[in-house]
Order: C-alpha cells, then sequence, then structure tokens
C-alpha cells in the first residue's frame, strides 16, 4: 500500500554519516579493525561520582515525572555553575532543563520562528539545527562562511544576508565541525546587529568546557536577553542519559514550559538526579583530566594531517573536531571518505553533513579516540593516500 507522509518528513534531510557509521559496524562485525573519528561523541564513558548519583537515584525511587522546567535543585546547580564559572547572576527560573540540547533546540524554534521565518545560520553548521527549523515550517538561510570569517557569522554577514523573512540567527561557539570559538566582543558585535534589526540571538553553548589554552565566554556575558542552548552530552560525558538546558530571557519562560509540558511532559528524572553530581569538586577534576586529553589529541593530530598535505586553515579552539581541506588529493569528499572506511577501516566524515558551501572538498575528523589509536590511523590514512585514485571513483 502506498502512503503519503509530511512534506516537512519529506523535506528533512537523512543524518548522513549515520549511513557511514551503519558501514563501519558492519565491517567491524566481520572482523575488521574499525578507527572511529566519524561520530561527536566522547569515547570516555560518564565519570564514576555521575553514574553513582544515578543509581542511588533509581534506588530511592526517583523514577516519576518531574516539574516541566526540571529539578528546582538542579536549576539551582547550574545557577551556581554560571557564577563560579563565568561570573554571571543567572535566576535559576530562567534555566529549562530539557531531553538533551536537541530539546532546548526545540523550545527555542518553537518560541521564537513562526512558519515561513528564517534564522541565519554558518554554513558549515551542525545539520540538525536546519531540520529543526524546517519541522516547525521554518527555514534556515545558510550563510557560507569560510577561513577568512573562522567559519562563523559576523555582523557583516548579518547585514549582507537579512531580508523580510528573517527574525534570528542561530551560531554556534566553539562550533561544529570547526572547532572555532566567538570571543565576548564578537558575540557582542552579533547581539549588536541583530538587535538593530529586531532580531534574537540564539547561541549553542554545548562545547563549553572543551575549550584548549582559552576559555570560551558566554553571550549571556554581553547579552542578557539572548537565548543558550546547552548540553551535559560533551564535556559532562552524559550523552546517552539524554540532558540539556536552555537559559531564556525572564519574560520568555512561561511559553517555555507551556511548550515543554506539551512536548516532552519533562527530562528524564534519573538523568537529572544524577547531573546533580556534576558540580561536585571530585567530578570537575575528572572532567578537566579529560579536557587535558582532548588537548593532547588535537595537538598531536593537527600537525600530523597537516603533515599528510590536509588543509586546515584554523585552528580549532574547542570541540574536538578538526575541519579539513581534501582539494590537494583531488575528487569527492563522500568518495574519499568511502576509500578509507573500505581499505583501511578509518571512518571519518563528509562535509555533505555539514551543509552545501565547499562541502565536496571538506571532512571533518573526531579525535574521540586515544591517542595510540589516533597514531594508527594516521599511518592508515598515510597508506590510503597512496592508494587513493579520484579519476577511478
Amino acid at each position: 500500500m502506498s502512503r503519503q507522509y509530511s512534506a516537512r518528513s519529506r523535506a528533512i534531510e537523512p543524518f548522513h554519516v549515520m549511513a557511514l557509521l551503519a558501514r563501519a559496524n558492519e565491517l567491524q562485525a566481520a572482523g575488521h579493525d574499525l578507527i572511529h573519528l566519524e561520530i561527536g561523541e566522547p569515547d570516555f564513558s560518564t565519570a564514576p561520582p555521575i553514574i553513582a548519583a544515578g543509581q542511588a537515584a533509581l534506588a530511592a525511587g526517583h523514577t516519576r515525572y518531574t516539574a516541566a522546567r526540571g529539578l528546582p535543585q538542579l536549576r539551582e546547580a547550574l545557577a551556581g555553575f554560571y557564577a563560579e564559572r563565568y561570573r554571571l547572576t543567572i535566576d535559576p527560573a530562567r534555566i529549562l532543563i530539557t531531553p538533551g540540547g536537541s530539546g532546548a533546540l526545540l523550545l527555542a524554534c518553537s518560541l521564537l520562528v513562526d512558519p515561513g521565518k528564517q534564522w541565519l545560520m554558518a554554513d558549515p553548521g551542525y545539520p540538525c539545527n536546519r531540520h529543526f527549523l524546517r519541522l516547525v515550517e521554518a527555514s534556515a538561510q545558510l550563510v557560507p562562511v569560510g577561513a577568512a570569517e573562522r567559519y562563523q557569522l559576523t555582523p557583516e554577514k548579518i547585514a549582507q544576508c537579512w531580508n523580510a523573512d528573517s527574525v534570528g540567527a542561530l551560531v554556534a561557539s566553539p562550533a561544529n565541525p570547526t572547532g572555532t570559538l566567538l570571543g565576548r566582543a564578537e558575540l557582542a558585535a552579533l547581539s549588536a546587529a541583530l538587535q538593530q534589526r529586531g532580531g534574537h540571538l540564539v547561541v549553542d553553548e554545548i562545547y563549553h568546557g572543551l575549550t584548549y589554552g582559552c576559555d570560551a565566554a558566554s553571550v549571556l556575558e554581553v547579552d542578557d536577553n539572548a537565548f543558550v542552548l546547552n548540553s551535559f552530552s560533551k564535556y559532562f560525558g552524559m550523552t546517552g542519559w539524554r540532558l540539556g538546558w536552555l537559559v531564556a530571557p525572564e519574560d520568555a519562560v512561561a511559553d517555555l514550559e507551556k511548550l515543554a509540558q506539551n512536548l516532552y511532559i519533562s527530562a528524564p528524572s534519573m538523568a537529572q538526579h544524577a547531573a546533580l553530581a556534576c558540580f561536585e569538586p571530585a567530578t570537575l577534576a575528572i572532567l578537566e583530566q579529560r579536557r587535558e586529553e582532548f588537548a593532547a589529541r588535537r595537538d598531536y593530530l593537527l600537525p600530523a594531517l597537516r603533515e599528510l598535505g590536509f588543509r586546515i586553515a584554523v585552528e580549532p579552539q574547542g570541540a574536538f573536531y578538526l575541519y579539513a581541506d581534501i582539494s590537494a588529493f583531488g575528487g569527492d569528499a563522500q568518495a574519499f571518505c568511502r576509500h578509507f572506511l573500505e581499505t583501511e577501516y578509518v571512518a571519518f566524515t563528509p562535509g555533505l553533513d555539514f551543509g552545501e558551501y565547499l562541502a565536496a572538498r571538506h571532512v571533518r575528523f573526531a579525535y574521540t579516540q586515544s591517542l595510540p589509536r589516533l597514531e594508527e590511523a594516521v599511518a592508515r590514512i598515510a597508506r590510503g593516500l597512496r592508494s587513493w585514485r579520484p579519476d577511478a571513483v
């Protein structure tokens, strides 16, 4: 029987890296030693104090719904975290706990964007952001950015691209797939450009904490009316617990709470109780050690790939990605990735997942493997480059 499904579902593109991951898993199941550099998930398991807190929560029977805004004690802990890390005073009432960072993005899209309207977004950028907009019958206006802009939106780009349907901009700092940051002055300039046009500023700060040699500024340091998306998945290492948060202006909270009540009732209660352990000194010490390990991985892989001929024009300051230009080798990024997956059993992601601008000549490496595994990956990539024939694809 032929079924007709919604236009919005047909318009949302698949997450292409998942097909690559499925093939990588097939090869791994067949006995091949796969090195996974394709998925943006820390290889470390959740820190033991967080696991212990989750187990204690289950034992204590914390398995019921919480308030839609989340556990009051978790929102208070996050407010304390902002005070400690950013010297910011954030009313816990402005913080909503969500099912992952995706839940925070869903709330922001639902609140801020009417059908037919647009947010400006950097191209390249995280693909699901534009798909969430399509889900609410809006769209992303992808703005091509390159190394000259450090792959970030600028006030000049906003001025050039703003139109009658534009209602705001979503930026990420640190950004996926490029790892670049926006400093305080840059965030302030973006805020001013959007305020001048009556637009909203939404900032993805999901990779805060994973920065190297510098600290990431929060947009709330320069614009108290911005919307901040964040997650316990990356720095706190709680990917499978599905927990995030949204910081919103005070006057937006009631409408966001109403949306949360209808869209998902509440974030997972066990995960919320477990996350209370994120802010304990022992947990933070573990997370800082892991940050140092990610820094060491970046400091190895970046020059190693450049030595092989990959062009990485901007040194990433955060997240755990390298966005590399493969022009020196010729050919298309998707074929390039397939070649290394099938011949050398190294998986990394073609640029197609991150937008349209120069996507066919870029790939993303996630340094979410140990240093010995990265060294083995580089050796295999060096060997695979000798057998790469772009014209034979």
